[in-house]
């Protein structure tokens, strides 16, 4: 393994990612944090030193031979994203807002992973810099650390497409144009342009006297769409907003988990490709079957049809695009709607978005194998191959899906079991919480709900639930390769 190379990379993506330290303490200016107040310090002390570090590395390391594989990728990214976490949750602890160190690892690795589930207990105790910046971690994380990294230095690599294939979720990643380099660049440009839109929705919906989110509530709530992230600024989510900014936010929420390309093709004015994807109307129809089967389990809950429909939608968006708002209590609802909820949150949304979940187009892909294998099973000379969308799926990336959703069940029976052991959580929450944090989701059922939050759990597990938001947001592979032992011995 070429180790200068993902070294020299590791600390550029240190270094870089340190200036975007700079935002929050803006903020924390803006609003007056200074003096009693140690956000502004806690901000500044951590933006430096990480600078500092990173650019030692990087220049101890100097990238003389750029060769890159896939190793090297799956590398790079692990150890950035363990690096962010950490550096991320300093502020927290340095500031007192949360003063325990895996407490804080764990609401960073839910930031950055965009994941949503917290162990705050009253978020609106926290000041505008340190509620922004846990926003701002969803944002970041969205559509990846390194591929933002990738989109704003100089190329360090001939061959980057092995990061962004490593960090990009989805059963395949390809450079959207020849260049990796210029892939990220064009993913960033739809991702913020998405981002500014909502924005300006929100913030003129309270200018024209249908919505209450002002500038920093719209940009913060825009954050934690744009990344499917979730973490909310008041303790109610969503549910004190009004009507408009609900639909807002659902709605966007279903379209940051549509695959990118699909947005890519509408640019470039390939209008019908874009809409010939099987996965986007795969994914668009499960919602709408999801929302009305829940509006007609619940309808009479509410007392009106209006606000029905905007809870089952808004809860469906969230759930399938893995980000974690809510509207309503929703672990109030019948088993049926809670059923529909749950798998949805295996599901999760459409390959290179930036949600999370199994994705759309494995879903496809197994229903695919399972079909084949049944077909050969009556006729077993028949060879046969996978199409999705009229084009030829070769063979390994078949192979990956299914090797994929096999790990994926046996890790979140793992998991669960690891959990097993808390005395003060039933199953119900232990499974919740485990596939809303595999699958970044955040809140899951019962004690980790949508009023609840994930403190009562004892450092063991919320260790174990912080990898598990890591595995799910990396899919696996890279974080599995990064610890197994046959990897590191074979580093030269």
């Amino acid at each position: 393994m070429n180790k200068r190379i993902v070294l020299h990379i590791f600390g550029k993506i240190i270094s870089t990612v340190s200036l975007l330290l700079l935002l929050p303490i803006f903020v924390a200016v803006y609003y007056g944090e200074y003096g009693n107040n140690k956000s502004l310090l806690s901000f500044a002390v951590v933006a430096i030193g990480s600078f500092i570090l990173g650019m030692i590395i990087s220049k101890i390391f100097p990238a003389k031979n750029r060769t890159m594989f896939a190793k090297e990728g799956f590398f790079v990214v692990t150890l950035a994203w363990l690096a962010v976490s950490v550096i991320g949750a300093l502020p927290f602890v340095i500031s007192g807002y949360i003063p325990n160190f895996i407490d804080a690892f764990f609401e960073t690795v839910s930031g950055f992973t965009t994941t949503g589930a917290s162990i705050l207990t009253d978020v609106e105790s926290l000041s505008k810099s340190m509620l922004f910046w846990r926003s701002f971690t969803h944002f970041i994380g969205g559509m990846g650390v390194i591929v933002f990294v990738m989109a704003v230095i100089p190329s360090v690599s001939d061959r980057s497409i092995h990061i962004l294939r490593a960090e990009m979720p989805g059963p395949t990643v390809d450079k959207i144009v020849p260049r990796a380099k210029d892939t990220a660049k064009i993913l960033y440009i739809i991702y913020i342009g998405l981002t500014l839109l909502q924005i300006a929705l929100l913030y003129f919906g309270k200018v024209f006297g249908v919505g209450k989110m002002g500038l920093y509530d719209s940009v913060v709530h825009s954050f934690g769409t744009a990344g499917t992230g979730g973490f909310g600024i008041k303790a109610d989510s969503l549910a004190g907003y009004t009507p408009y900014d609900q639909w807002v936010v659902g709605i966007f929420m279903v379209l940051f988990g549509v695959n990118f390309n699909v947005f890519f093709l509408l640019i470039i004015k390939r209008t019908l490709s874009a809409f010939k994807s099987s996965e986007l109307w795969v994914y668009l129809s499960v919602i709408a079957v999801s929302t009305g089967l829940i509006t007609f389990n619940i309808l009479d809950m509410y007392k009106t049809g209006a606000k029905t429909v905007r809870d089952a939608f808004f809860q469906v968006s969230s759930i399938i695009s893995t980000t974690g708002f809510s509207t309503t209590d929703f672990d109030l609802w019948p088993t049926f709607s809670k059923t529909i909820l749950l798998l949805l949150m295996i599901i999760g949304a459409c390959g290179g978005s930036t949600a999370g979940g199994i994705k759309v187009s494995r879903v496809i892909l197994i229903f695919k194998i399972i079909k084949r294998k049944l077909k050969t099973l009556v006729h077993p000379r028949m060879v046969k191959g996978i199409t999705v969308d009229k084009k030829a799926v070769d063979e390994e990336t078949v192979s990956s899906a299914a090797t994929y959703t096999i790990i994926y069940f046996l890790l979140v029976v793992l998991i669960v079991f690891i959990l097993g052991f808390e005395k003060n959580f039933d199953i119900e929450s232990n499974l919740s919480a485990t596939l809303a944090c595999f699958n970044n989701i955040g809140p899951g059922l019962a004690k980790v709900g949508p009023t609840s939050s994930y403190f009562g759990y004892s450092y063991l597990s919320k260790i174990v639930l912080s990898f598990a938001m890591l595995l799910g947001r990396l899919e696996i592979f890279p974080l599995l390769l990064f610890f197994s032992p046959s990897s590191w011995r074979k580093v030269s």
